[in-house]
């Protein structure tokens, strides 16, 4: 059962990253990462013709995004279709994410988003921290640019 273990705790990892961002919930959204973890976000701004830079360190990614959209957007995100592969102490994940970013507090400007998301995982004591996330997006409707600027 250790393999299942593994499978539910990587998995985790992305859950972590998804409600700690919606609840602005800065010790648990930094739960998800390894110190030196690495967020690109490239793929899937690009769709909408923006160039963000990739994002390092927990600490650079968690102050980053908590500090673009706290006060300023709420987000849901829903994760699903979960992948995983396991090797020894790294691990790989793919996962579809659905997040929907609202402008506070008029939620007439929205951006929905449908998101591929591709993860490199390595185990930290009894679970998993993402070290490398790359975001892709499948498909969006709203204006992500009102979000994201």
């Amino acid at each position: 059962m250790p393999d299942l273990h593994d499978r539910l705790e990587i998995v985790d990892a992305l859950y972590r990253f998804a409600l700690g961002q919606d609840l602005k919930d800065r010790e648990l959204f930094a739960s998800s990462f390894a110190a030196d973890a690495e967020v690109d976000f490239r793929p899937a701004a690009a769709r909408w013709g923006a160039s963000p830079p990739v994002l390092t360190g927990r600490d650079g990614i968690v102050d980053t995004i908590l500090g673009m959209f706290t006060g300023r957007v709420d987000t849901t995100h829903q994760v699903t279709n979960p992948r995983v592969t396991v090797d020894g102490d790294t691990a790989h994940l793919t996962a579809l994410v659905e997040a929907q970013h609202l402008l506070s507090p008029h939620h007439r400007t929205h951006a929905l988003l449908k998101n591929r998301y591709d993860v490199d995982l390595v185990r930290d004591g009894d679970r998993w921290v993402m070290r490398r996330v790359v975001i892709d997006n499948a498909w969006f409707t709203g204006d992500p640019v009102a979000i994201f600027g």
